[in-house]
């Protein structure tokens, strides 16, 4: 098995906290005053958002069970940037709520590379 440093380990805690913050901060609050209040897209987005952050707070104790949720979170912001906002961004241009969404992916897209552990997942998972 693949010996993974301290620092690395360190980083990716780090990540998994980065990851409950931001969540904690930008979509708990919306949905926790929608609860019960309708269920629409948006509310089944916030569900998963709110189930992800929960599984990020789980990664910050146990950072390597959880590199499935880090894998995930780089795999749908390079989909969404990808498939909707370069198109978009080509064509008509980003309105102001894709351009926030695009920012965040694109901190995840260059931050998640740099914590996750490849050499790790490619014995763990591939081999």
């Amino acid at each position: 098995m693949e010996t993974i440093g301290k620092t690395r380990i360190y980083a990716l805690r780090a990540m998994y906290l980065f990851i409950v913050v931001g969540l904690g901060l930008s979509n708990t609050p919306e949905a926790l005053s929608s609860a019960g209040v309708s269920a629409d897209s948006d509310t089944v987005i916030n569900a998963i958002l709110i189930g992800f952050m929960v599984l990020s707070f789980i990664g910050v104790f146990f950072p390597l069970k959880m590199l499935p949720v880090l894998m995930l979170e780089l795999l749908w912001k390079v989909v969404w940037l990808a498939m909707f906002a370069l198109p978009m961004h080509l064509s008509s241009g980003l309105d102001e709520y894709s351009m926030g969404v695009a920012f965040a992916c694109l901190i995840g897209v260059v931050l998640t590379p740099i914590v996750l552990p490849w050499r790790y997942i490619y014995k763990d998972y591939f081999q």
